[in-house]
């Protein structure tokens, strides 16, 4: 009888651990590393590596940051550092936007997790990055990833004005290069 034995990279091949290292400039300057849940947002995790493989995210502005609560960027669309960002929060990019993908991963320090509107399907390119821990958005919103590094360039991030929900006065900190780790 013959038997046929399988490598072992077919019999289980590990996944692959993507994540993001996240280029700062602003008031913050240094890196943050994110390691991206392929595992519980499949769909959103893929996008984001698109964007960011395609250099969309490159030039990006944080254009809500909120103290106590989150930093937010990646309009690809509105949110170009050196541009008119007036409507920065308003777009996203000309790909579909995402069914949800709710977990029960909750949003804690570090956490990023993505944008969008009152649809709970409508996420594209937009995500944020808690700066506390917020309860009231656990399984409201899709959850991509968490912080490993960088928690104190987060920290350093330029913050909008609370009363003005966020909205930045004068330059924003910008992403200036992303790029997808494995």
């Amino acid at each position: 009888m013959l038997k046929y034995v399988l490598p072992l990279t077919l019999l289980a091949s590990p996944a692959l651990a993507t994540g993001l290292e996240i280029d700062v400039a602003g008031e913050a300057n240094g890196t943050i590393v994110i390691d991206l849940f392929e595992d519980v947002a499949p769909q959103h995790v893929e996008r984001i590596t698109t964007l960011a493989e395609e250099g969309a995210y490159d030039g990006v502005v944080f254009h809500r940051v909120i103290p106590g609560f989150m930093a937010q960027t990646g309009d690809v669309e509105f949110g170009r550092a050196g541009g008119d960002t007036g409507r920065a929060g308003m777009g996203g990019s000309d790909l579909p936007d995402l069914p949800a993908e709710f977990s029960d991963t909750p949003f804690t320090r570090g956490v990023v997790g993505m944008a969008r509107s009152a649809d709970p399907n409508s996420a594209n390119s937009q995500f944020f990055i808690m700066f506390a821990d917020a309860p009231h958005l656990d399984g409201q919103y899709t959850v991509v990833g968490q912080v490993t590094e960088g928690l104190d360039v987060l920290d350093s991030i330029k913050m909008g004005e609370a009363a003005a929900n966020g909205a930045i006065s004068g330059e924003p900190d910008v992403m200036s290069d992303v790029r997808v780790t494995e």
